[in-house]
């Protein structure tokens, strides 16, 4: 047929994680390239408990259409959460969305006209860049050393270009793993506030610390001037779909605004069980539960690299999230190399997908949540010997 369609669905392209882990559903395959949980440590039977109280205390509410701003009790509980993280937030500034990714695109819809500027690392968020991508902005990245986007030259970037805003995963970053230190933070946030450009601060990972501390929030550091993305799609469940956005009064009424015409409002029953998994108290404990588990398969992970990959391939050593990012040397295209690693039942994301401006061909990102121990150890030496073959070359 011929039908006319929009400039911005010719510019939408599928995200390579998706068709990357379309290849893993071929039998054996151990896969390193979503960014899935451990389904294992789904708090099933807690669930099934705030389900049925929900069903059976509030039905006539939880199955209803509800307000775009999202259930009260659960904003509440969230800006609770977030007191603990030393970020100040009312009920009122909290947005309940149907997972960061929806808030990503209605921070794009708010923000970027047409050839308008965005701030970011290099590499960065893939789902950030799809979501932003529908807006068709232009990107300027700097890029990420051991402690994650540098800011030498980010001033002069700033005052010359006049972003519409610096986008930012500054704990365990997807895809590498780096964490941006407070002296990095405290910069950007004095650069950003010297020329009012907003700071959007997508923050999935950093409960999922395994060593150490982290860093304040920079919602802490900057609340006037921050929008925060948080979820539970990595604490709780991803399916629910349950996350929040966190934005000042006049960026809030029109991600409001937006979020009306996308889909009037998230899930109001999976909002209900949500709230009632943390009002039973769950949540703490769960996530130390998670900690634990990720912080061994972290660890196997980065043993087996340094046992099996060759001598020219470095990697990042995270101390939480769930990602690491390996680099090959330049001769080698990750892209290229896939179908080979698939070929010995080992699955990863090439790394090219996370620049925005194009770049990365010799990198990979590597997931440990979902794989098992044994798993990582067998891909992890499957993978090895595909860039040692590679390298022969």
């Amino acid at each position: 047929m011929d039908w006319r369609f929009s400039r911005m669905a010719g510019r939408m392209k599928s995200s390579v994680i998706r068709e990357t882990l379309k290849i893993t559903k071929k039998p054996g395959i151990i896969s390193f390239g979503g960014g899935l949980p451990a389904s294992e440590l789904f708090p099933s039977e807690e669930l099934i408990e705030a389900s049925t109280k929900v069903l059976k205390e509030n039905s006539s509410n939880a199955l209803q259409y509800a307000t775009t701003e999202g259930y009260p009790k659960l904003r509440k509980a969230i800006a609770d959460v977030l007191a603990d993280e030393g970020i100040s937030a009312s009920p009122d500034d909290i947005l309940i969305t149907g997972g960061s990714q929806q808030g990503l695109d209605l921070v794009g819809r708010i923000f970027i006209d047409e050839g308008e500027t965005v701030v970011t690392a290099e590499p960065t968020y893939l789902g950030a860049i799809q979501a932003f991508n529908a807006f068709n902005p232009r990107y300027i990245t700097l890029p990420s050393d051991d402690d994650g986007m540098t800011v030498d030259g980010l001033e002069e970037l700033v005052e010359k270009n006049r972003p519409r805003f610096i986008y930012l995963v500054p704990t365990f970053q997807n895809p590498d793993g780096r964490t941006l230190p407070l002296s990095r933070r405290k910069k950007i946030v004095e650069i950003a506030k010297k020329y009012s450009v907003p700071i959007i601060e997508d923050d999935p990972y950093s409960y999922l610390f395994y060593e150490g501390t982290v860093p304040p929030p920079i919602k802490s550091i900057y609340p006037d001037g921050t929008i925060l993305l948080g979820t539970f799609s990595k604490l709780l469940a991803p399916g629910l779909r349950i996350a929040w956005t966190v934005a000042p009064c006049e960026a809030y009424e029109k991600l409001v605004k937006q979020k009306q015409g996308a889909d009037l409002h998230t899930n109001t029953f999976a909002q209900y069980v949500v709230y009632e998994y943390l009002a039973a108290g769950h949540l703490k404990q769960h996530i130390e539960d998670v900690k634990k588990l990720y912080s061994r398969r972290m660890k196997i992970m980065l043993e087996c690299i340094e046992r099996y990959f060759p001598e020219e391939v470095s990697w990042t050593k995270p101390t939480g999230g769930l990602f690491l990012w390996v680099v090959l040397p330049e001769k080698v295209n990750a892209t290229e190399l896939l179908p080979k690693a698939v070929e010995n039942n080992v699955a990863y994301i090439p790394g090219s997908a996370f620049y925005p401006n194009g770049g990365g061909h010799n990198t990979i990102r590597m997931n440990f949540s979902k794989p098992t121990e044994s798993e990582i150890e067998i891909g992890i030496k499957k993978l090895g010997e595909v860039f040692k073959e590679a390298l022969k070359k």
